[in-house]
Protein backbone atom coordinates (compact mmCIF):
# COMPACT_ATOMS: atom_id res chain seq x y z
CA UNK A 1 0.00 0.00 0.00
CA UNK A 2 1.52 3.23 -0.94
CA UNK A 3 0.55 5.89 1.82
CA UNK A 4 0.47 10.17 1.95
CA UNK A 5 1.11 11.54 5.33
CA UNK A 6 0.28 15.36 5.65
CA UNK A 7 1.67 16.58 8.42
CA UNK A 8 0.49 20.42 9.40
CA UNK A 9 1.19 23.05 11.69
CA UNK A 10 3.88 23.17 15.25
CA UNK A 11 1.67 21.54 17.23
CA UNK A 12 1.64 18.12 16.55
CA UNK A 13 5.06 17.85 15.78
CA UNK A 14 5.99 19.59 18.96
CA UNK A 15 3.49 16.99 20.93
CA UNK A 16 5.67 14.19 19.65
CA UNK A 17 2.92 12.44 17.93
CA UNK A 18 4.01 13.43 14.13
CA UNK A 19 6.63 11.22 14.92
CA UNK A 20 4.63 8.79 16.48
CA UNK A 21 2.02 8.48 14.03
CA UNK A 22 4.05 8.37 11.30
CA UNK A 23 5.55 5.17 12.65
CA UNK A 24 2.39 3.50 13.43
CA UNK A 25 1.71 4.38 9.82
CA UNK A 26 4.65 2.85 8.16
CA UNK A 27 3.42 -0.08 9.32
CA UNK A 28 0.54 -0.67 6.40
CA UNK A 29 3.03 -0.02 3.49
CA UNK A 30 5.18 2.43 2.09
CA UNK A 31 5.07 6.27 3.07
CA UNK A 32 5.76 9.65 1.95
CA UNK A 33 5.34 12.54 4.67
CA UNK A 34 5.22 16.36 3.32
CA UNK A 35 4.57 19.65 5.57
CA UNK A 36 1.92 22.62 5.56
CA UNK A 37 3.03 25.98 6.74
CA UNK A 38 5.92 28.22 7.53
CA UNK A 39 5.95 27.70 11.75
CA UNK A 40 5.78 23.78 10.63
CA UNK A 41 8.93 23.94 9.36
CA UNK A 42 10.40 25.21 11.99
CA UNK A 43 9.43 22.70 14.46
CA UNK A 44 10.30 19.84 11.73
CA UNK A 45 14.13 21.71 12.38
CA UNK A 46 13.97 21.46 15.88
CA UNK A 47 13.04 18.14 16.26
CA UNK A 48 15.34 17.05 13.25
CA UNK A 49 12.67 15.17 11.43
CA UNK A 50 13.85 17.36 7.51
CA UNK A 51 14.80 13.76 6.56
CA UNK A 52 11.72 11.94 7.35
CA UNK A 53 9.08 14.96 6.49
CA UNK A 54 9.32 16.86 3.47
CA UNK A 55 9.91 20.56 4.03
CA UNK A 56 11.71 21.74 0.74
CA UNK A 57 8.66 23.34 -0.57
CA UNK A 58 6.30 26.11 1.64
CA UNK A 59 3.03 24.33 0.47
CA UNK A 60 -0.59 24.86 1.95
CA UNK A 61 -2.08 21.63 3.08
CA UNK A 62 -4.53 21.28 0.40
CA UNK A 63 -1.31 21.39 -2.29
CA UNK A 64 -0.25 18.93 -0.64
CA UNK A 65 -3.09 16.69 -0.52
CA UNK A 66 -3.70 17.12 -4.15
CA UNK A 67 0.62 16.23 -4.59
CA UNK A 68 -0.19 12.97 -2.94
CA UNK A 69 -3.79 12.54 -5.55
CA UNK A 70 -1.92 12.82 -8.63
CA UNK A 71 0.85 10.29 -7.41
CA UNK A 72 -1.89 7.85 -7.42
CA UNK A 73 -1.40 6.66 -3.52
CA UNK A 74 -4.07 4.64 -1.93
CA UNK A 75 -5.00 6.59 1.06
CA UNK A 76 -3.50 10.32 2.26
CA UNK A 77 -3.30 10.49 6.26
CA UNK A 78 -3.75 14.70 7.49
CA UNK A 79 -2.42 15.21 10.95
CA UNK A 80 -2.85 17.96 12.79
CA UNK A 81 -3.15 19.36 16.14
CA UNK A 82 -5.92 22.42 16.43
CA UNK A 83 -6.04 24.03 19.30
CA UNK A 84 -9.49 22.76 20.18
CA UNK A 85 -11.66 20.19 18.59
CA UNK A 86 -13.82 22.54 17.24
CA UNK A 87 -10.85 24.36 15.23
CA UNK A 88 -8.86 21.29 13.98
CA UNK A 89 -12.57 19.71 12.69
CA UNK A 90 -13.36 22.94 10.92
CA UNK A 91 -9.86 23.54 9.32
CA UNK A 92 -9.86 19.97 8.15
CA UNK A 93 -13.20 20.62 6.44
CA UNK A 94 -11.79 24.13 4.96
CA UNK A 95 -8.72 22.11 3.65
CA UNK A 96 -10.68 19.06 2.26
CA UNK A 97 -12.90 21.49 0.13
CA UNK A 98 -10.19 23.55 -1.14
CA UNK A 99 -8.30 20.05 -2.30
CA UNK A 100 -11.92 19.00 -3.77
CA UNK A 101 -11.27 22.19 -5.71
CA UNK A 102 -8.37 21.09 -7.07
CA UNK A 103 -8.69 17.70 -8.31
CA UNK A 104 -10.34 15.87 -11.43
CA UNK A 105 -11.57 12.81 -9.23
CA UNK A 106 -12.08 12.26 -5.61
CA UNK A 107 -11.35 8.72 -5.34
CA UNK A 108 -8.48 8.52 -2.74
CA UNK A 109 -9.47 8.47 1.10
CA UNK A 110 -8.40 11.17 3.09
CA UNK A 111 -8.44 10.16 7.01
CA UNK A 112 -7.57 13.45 9.62
CA UNK A 113 -6.31 12.61 12.69
CA UNK A 114 -6.74 15.29 15.13
CA UNK A 115 -5.51 16.12 18.88
CA UNK A 116 -4.15 12.86 19.46
CA UNK A 117 -4.41 11.72 22.86
CA UNK A 118 -6.97 14.82 24.27
CA UNK A 119 -9.80 13.61 25.67
CA UNK A 120 -11.44 15.16 22.51
CA UNK A 121 -9.32 14.09 19.80
CA UNK A 122 -11.18 12.07 16.43
CA UNK A 123 -10.90 10.70 13.65
CA UNK A 124 -12.49 11.61 10.26
CA UNK A 125 -12.98 9.90 7.22
CA UNK A 126 -13.06 12.87 4.17
CA UNK A 127 -13.81 11.37 0.74
CA UNK A 128 -13.98 7.83 -0.03
CA UNK A 129 -15.03 5.74 3.16
CA UNK A 130 -11.36 3.43 4.70
CA UNK A 131 -11.13 1.40 7.10
CA UNK A 132 -8.26 2.78 8.17
CA UNK A 133 -10.43 5.38 9.92
CA UNK A 134 -12.14 3.17 12.06
CA UNK A 135 -8.92 1.14 12.66
CA UNK A 136 -7.33 4.31 14.03
CA UNK A 137 -9.87 5.15 15.96
CA UNK A 138 -9.66 2.46 17.80
CA UNK A 139 -6.03 2.16 18.23
CA UNK A 140 -5.55 5.23 19.49
CA UNK A 141 -8.81 5.13 21.45
CA UNK A 142 -10.08 8.50 19.31
CA UNK A 143 -13.56 9.11 18.47
CA UNK A 144 -15.20 9.43 14.94
CA UNK A 145 -16.51 12.14 13.78
CA UNK A 146 -18.40 12.01 10.06
CA UNK A 147 -18.13 15.27 7.66
CA UNK A 148 -21.52 15.37 8.16
CA UNK A 149 -21.49 15.96 11.83
CA UNK A 150 -19.00 18.58 11.46
CA UNK A 151 -20.98 20.40 8.43
CA UNK A 152 -24.37 20.59 10.18
CA UNK A 153 -22.53 21.67 13.99
CA UNK A 154 -19.90 24.03 12.83
CA UNK A 155 -20.39 25.08 9.06
CA UNK A 156 -24.17 25.43 7.61
CA UNK A 157 -24.92 28.52 9.73
CA UNK A 158 -22.02 30.70 8.41
CA UNK A 159 -22.43 30.02 4.68
CA UNK A 160 -25.26 32.10 4.74
CA UNK A 161 -23.13 35.31 4.42
CA UNK A 162 -20.42 35.79 2.37
CA UNK A 163 -19.33 38.61 4.22
CA UNK A 164 -19.16 37.17 7.74
CA UNK A 165 -17.22 34.36 8.96
CA UNK A 166 -17.10 32.41 12.35
CA UNK A 167 -14.11 32.11 13.86
CA UNK A 168 -14.00 28.87 16.72
CA UNK A 169 -11.97 27.77 19.33
CA UNK A 170 -10.91 31.37 20.61
CA UNK A 171 -10.08 32.17 24.17
CA UNK A 172 -10.56 36.64 25.13
CA UNK A 173 -7.39 38.54 24.57
CA UNK A 174 -5.78 36.55 21.73
CA UNK A 175 -4.76 37.96 19.01
CA UNK A 176 -6.59 37.43 15.72
CA UNK A 177 -4.30 37.07 12.83
CA UNK A 178 -5.91 37.08 9.05
CA UNK A 179 -2.99 36.10 6.32
CA UNK A 180 -0.10 36.60 9.07
CA UNK A 181 -0.89 40.11 9.78
CA UNK A 182 -2.40 40.79 13.15
CA UNK A 183 -6.05 42.83 12.67
CA UNK A 184 -6.91 42.84 16.47
CA UNK A 185 -7.64 41.11 19.32
CA UNK A 186 -10.45 38.58 20.82
CA UNK A 187 -12.73 40.07 23.59
CA UNK A 188 -15.22 36.69 23.62
CA UNK A 189 -14.89 33.32 22.69
CA UNK A 190 -17.67 34.09 19.98
CA UNK A 191 -15.80 35.80 17.12
CA UNK A 192 -17.10 36.94 13.94
CA UNK A 193 -15.32 38.57 11.04
CA UNK A 194 -17.13 41.05 8.83
CA UNK A 195 -16.26 42.27 5.38
CA UNK A 196 -17.29 44.74 2.73
CA UNK A 197 -16.25 45.03 -0.21
CA UNK A 198 -13.53 42.52 0.87
CA UNK A 199 -11.99 44.70 3.67
CA UNK A 200 -12.90 43.96 6.85
CA UNK A 201 -15.09 46.70 8.60
CA UNK A 202 -16.03 44.77 11.90
CA UNK A 203 -15.06 42.07 14.90
CA UNK A 204 -17.81 40.95 16.63
CA UNK A 205 -16.68 39.71 19.74
CA UNK A 206 -12.90 41.54 19.31
CA UNK A 207 -11.28 44.63 18.95
CA UNK A 208 -10.19 46.22 15.96
CA UNK A 209 -6.35 47.20 15.06
CA UNK A 210 -6.56 49.66 13.03
CA UNK A 211 -3.13 50.01 11.55
CA UNK A 212 -3.26 45.95 11.08
CA UNK A 213 -6.27 46.47 8.57
CA UNK A 214 -4.75 48.93 6.66
CA UNK A 215 -1.59 46.49 6.40
CA UNK A 216 -3.93 43.62 5.56
CA UNK A 217 -5.67 45.55 2.59
CA UNK A 218 -8.36 43.83 0.64
CA UNK A 219 -9.20 39.94 1.65
CA UNK A 220 -11.27 37.33 0.45
CA UNK A 221 -12.58 36.25 3.81
CA UNK A 222 -13.59 32.71 2.24
CA UNK A 223 -10.13 31.78 0.93
CA UNK A 224 -8.06 33.57 4.19
CA UNK A 225 -6.02 32.11 6.77
CA UNK A 226 -7.36 33.20 9.87
CA UNK A 227 -5.15 31.82 13.49
CA UNK A 228 -5.76 32.77 16.93
CA UNK A 229 -3.44 32.75 19.93
CA UNK A 230 0.07 31.76 19.94
CA UNK A 231 1.48 30.52 16.47
CA UNK A 232 3.50 28.24 18.26
CA UNK A 233 2.95 27.47 22.00
CA UNK A 234 5.73 24.66 22.90
CA UNK A 235 8.97 26.41 24.77
CA UNK A 236 11.34 24.40 22.47
CA UNK A 237 15.25 24.55 22.14
CA UNK A 238 15.73 25.63 18.73
CA UNK A 239 18.18 23.89 16.60
CA UNK A 240 20.46 25.86 14.03
CA UNK A 241 21.59 24.13 11.05
CA UNK A 242 24.51 24.27 8.94
CA UNK A 243 23.92 26.25 6.04
CA UNK A 244 25.47 27.61 2.26
CA UNK A 245 25.50 31.52 2.77
CA UNK A 246 26.51 33.51 -0.26
CA UNK A 247 29.89 34.47 -1.36
CA UNK A 248 28.84 37.94 -1.18
CA UNK A 249 27.82 39.72 1.60
CA UNK A 250 23.97 39.13 0.46
CA UNK A 251 21.16 41.81 2.03
CA UNK A 252 17.51 40.61 1.86
CA UNK A 253 14.41 42.79 2.68
CA UNK A 254 11.06 41.40 4.03
CA UNK A 255 8.21 43.71 5.38
CA UNK A 256 5.30 41.10 5.82
CA UNK A 257 5.45 37.81 8.40
CA UNK A 258 3.09 36.01 5.77
CA UNK A 259 5.88 35.86 2.90
CA UNK A 260 8.13 32.77 3.05
CA UNK A 261 11.09 33.45 4.84
CA UNK A 262 12.78 30.82 4.29
CA UNK A 263 13.78 31.94 0.47
CA UNK A 264 16.29 33.75 2.53
CA UNK A 265 18.21 31.17 4.10
CA UNK A 266 21.51 31.55 1.86
CA UNK A 267 21.37 35.49 2.87
CA UNK A 268 24.23 36.95 5.17
CA UNK A 269 21.43 39.19 6.71
CA UNK A 270 17.53 40.46 6.31
CA UNK A 271 15.69 43.55 7.39
CA UNK A 272 12.65 42.65 8.64
CA UNK A 273 9.56 45.72 9.19
CA UNK A 274 7.08 45.58 11.44
CA UNK A 275 7.14 44.14 15.09
CA UNK A 276 5.64 40.61 14.25
CA UNK A 277 7.29 40.39 11.16
CA UNK A 278 10.03 40.62 13.04
CA UNK A 279 9.88 38.30 15.94
CA UNK A 280 8.36 35.50 13.79
CA UNK A 281 11.46 35.81 10.85
CA UNK A 282 14.13 36.39 13.43
CA UNK A 283 13.52 33.44 15.06
CA UNK A 284 12.88 31.38 11.99
CA UNK A 285 16.38 32.66 10.64
CA UNK A 286 17.96 32.09 13.94
CA UNK A 287 17.70 28.15 12.72
CA UNK A 288 20.14 29.51 9.86
CA UNK A 289 22.31 31.34 11.71
CA UNK A 290 21.43 34.67 10.06
CA UNK A 291 20.93 38.22 11.61
CA UNK A 292 18.00 40.75 11.06
CA UNK A 293 18.09 44.49 11.25
CA UNK A 294 14.66 44.65 12.54
CA UNK A 295 12.39 47.82 12.11
CA UNK A 296 9.87 48.04 14.85
CA UNK A 297 7.95 51.09 16.60
CA UNK A 298 7.04 48.53 19.44
CA UNK A 299 3.45 47.50 18.72
CA UNK A 300 3.92 43.85 19.71
CA UNK A 301 1.15 41.73 19.74
CA UNK A 302 3.41 38.50 20.55
CA UNK A 303 2.17 35.96 18.12
CA UNK A 304 5.09 33.42 19.27
CA UNK A 305 5.74 32.18 22.80
CA UNK A 306 9.59 33.23 22.90
CA UNK A 307 11.41 35.00 19.42
CA UNK A 308 15.07 33.74 18.86
CA UNK A 309 17.25 36.09 17.59
CA UNK A 310 21.07 35.49 16.05
CA UNK A 311 24.25 37.24 17.13
CA UNK A 312 25.20 40.25 15.64
CA UNK A 313 21.23 41.56 15.04
CA UNK A 314 19.85 45.14 15.35
CA UNK A 315 17.00 46.28 16.09
CA UNK A 316 15.17 49.52 15.68
CA UNK A 317 12.52 50.86 17.71
CA UNK A 318 11.13 53.97 16.06
CA UNK A 319 8.31 56.54 17.10
CA UNK A 320 4.87 54.83 17.47
CA UNK A 321 3.40 54.26 13.63
CA UNK A 322 6.99 55.08 11.63
CA UNK A 323 7.90 51.57 11.22
CA UNK A 324 5.87 51.23 7.88
CA UNK A 325 7.17 54.17 6.79
CA UNK A 326 10.58 53.92 7.24
CA UNK A 327 10.56 50.26 6.20
CA UNK A 328 9.48 51.72 2.61
CA UNK A 329 12.30 54.33 2.70
CA UNK A 330 14.30 51.30 3.52
CA UNK A 331 13.31 49.32 0.33
CA UNK A 332 12.93 52.42 -2.02
CA UNK A 333 16.46 53.60 -1.53
CA UNK A 334 18.36 50.46 -0.72
CA UNK A 335 16.80 48.30 -2.72
CA UNK A 336 14.96 49.72 -5.56
CA UNK A 337 12.19 47.12 -7.00
CA UNK A 338 14.37 44.40 -5.83
CA UNK A 339 13.92 42.08 -2.71
CA UNK A 340 17.96 41.40 -2.09
CA UNK A 341 20.81 43.48 -3.06
CA UNK A 342 24.59 42.58 -2.50
CA UNK A 343 25.83 45.99 -2.43
CA UNK A 344 27.21 45.84 0.76
CA UNK A 345 29.94 45.39 2.92
CA UNK A 346 28.49 44.00 6.00
CA UNK A 347 25.94 44.41 8.84
CA UNK A 348 27.99 47.67 9.89
CA UNK A 349 27.06 49.21 6.81
CA UNK A 350 23.59 48.62 6.59
CA UNK A 351 22.91 50.01 10.03
CA UNK A 352 24.75 53.36 9.11
CA UNK A 353 22.48 53.63 5.95
CA UNK A 354 18.96 52.63 8.08
CA UNK A 355 20.44 55.40 10.50
CA UNK A 356 20.76 58.21 7.98
CA UNK A 357 17.81 57.12 6.34
CA UNK A 358 15.35 57.41 9.85
CA UNK A 359 17.65 61.39 10.85
CA UNK A 360 16.39 62.06 6.96
CA UNK A 361 12.86 62.19 8.80
CA UNK A 362 13.67 63.13 11.78
CA UNK A 363 12.08 60.33 13.84
CA UNK A 364 13.31 59.42 17.30
CA UNK A 365 14.65 55.77 17.71
CA UNK A 366 16.33 53.89 19.77
CA UNK A 367 18.89 50.89 18.73
CA UNK A 368 19.09 47.59 20.79
CA UNK A 369 22.11 45.59 19.53
CA UNK A 370 22.14 41.48 20.49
Amino acid sequence: MNIGIVVHGPNIIDSGYAEKLINLISEYGDISVRLGGTMGRTAVIDKSLEDIIDISKKLVPSDSLKIFHDAGVDVIFLLNYGKSSTTGQVFGYKVYNHYKNKISSNNIPIVQIERPGEEDGSVINWAVKSDLADEFADKLNLNIVTPEEIYETHIRGDEKSQTRRTIHGVSPGENIMVNSVVIGKSTSDKLILVSKDNQIVDIVGGEIKPHGIDKLGEVDLSKAIVKTGLLRKAKVTPRVLESEKSKNFKVAFLDHAGEDVYQFKDSSLVITVGDDTTLIASDILYRFNIPIIGITDGDLDKVVESGFKSKNSVIFEVESGNDDIIGNLIHEELFGNEKESDEFRDIDEVAEKIIEIINNRNVKYTINKI
